[in-house]
């Protein structure tokens, strides 16, 4: 499991691959399961929010979504037993994205172990430099869990370089500064900052932020070998929308939701 399962996965998708993200426990715990069930099938990575009183780096939507799921009552535990309860990781590789403290709280000695028996695969910290991760890594590397490091249009080169070597199963692009929701620009120096992390990387780039449409999915094809979408999957969920309908609607080529 793990990293060579997330580039795999990847680099096997039948054209741009997709990350989609949920948050845990959004709308409701009982819906849960079969969302994660019903885009499994449809992506090729699967994203789980943990949700978090001060979600920093994401946009409106996203913190909706994570303070209901508080509201809920979701916690770490409670995730990691829905997923394992779950056909989904037979389906798609499952990371999840969440800032340090719920990883903290929930004990880094044990962390590793608890996400593979749940049959995680990665994880995603943005609020944990690469710099000071060394023991979240030492937890998570003897059962071969990813930590995707994520990467920005104003990441000097010199770190650019470091994090995509130390980033596992994909790096994270993003392709704009700000936080998750925004419509993403793919202007000429989108493509140029893509183009330069895609030739920095070893393994597989995803560009996310902003990402909501397949006629976004395709234009970034060339330049990526695929993105990640949130907010956009988050509002279809919100308006009562089979979510694996609509991953598969971002594919190039296909007619709507």
């Amino acid at each position: 499991m793990g990293k060579d399962l997330i580039t795999g996965a990847i680099r096997g998708a039948d054209g741009p691959a997709i990350c989609a993200y949920l948050t845990a426990g959004y709308p409701t715990l009982d819906q849960f399961v079969p969302h994660l069930e019903s885009v499994a099938k449809a992506a090729d990575v699967v994203e789980v929010g943990v949700p978090f009183t001060d979600p920093m780096a994401d946009g409106m939507t996203v913190q909706m979504a994570s303070h209901a799921a508080l509201e809920n009552g979701v916690t770490l535990g409670w995730i990691l037993d829905a997923i394992a309860s779950s056909e989904a990781s037979h389906q798609a590789p499952i990371l999840l994205m969440g800032y340090y403290n719920p990883f903290l709280a929930f004990g880094l000695d044990g962390l590793g172990s608890a996400l593979a028996e749940a049959n995680v695969s990665g994880l995603i910290v943005p609020d944990l430099p690469h710099d000071e991760s060394d023991e979240l890594l030492a937890s998570l590397q003897p059962h071969d869990i990813a930590v995707v490091q994520l990467v920005t249009p104003t990441t000097p080169d010199e770190r650019l370089a470091r994090l995509t070597a130390a980033s596992g199963g994909f790096v994270y692009a993003v392709s704009m500064t700000g936080v998750t929701g925004g419509m993403a620009a793919i202007d000429d120096e989108t493509r140029a900052y893509l183009g330069k992390v895609s030739a920095a990387a070893e393994i597989p780039v995803l560009a996310g932020f902003g990402i909501k449409t397949s006629e976004q999915v395709e234009a970034l094809a060339p330049l990526v070998d695929g993105v990640v979408v949130g907010s956009a999957l988050i509002e279809a969920v919100k308006r009562g929308e089979d979510p694996g309908a609509f991953v598969k609607s971002l594919r190039p080529g296909s007619v709507g939701p």
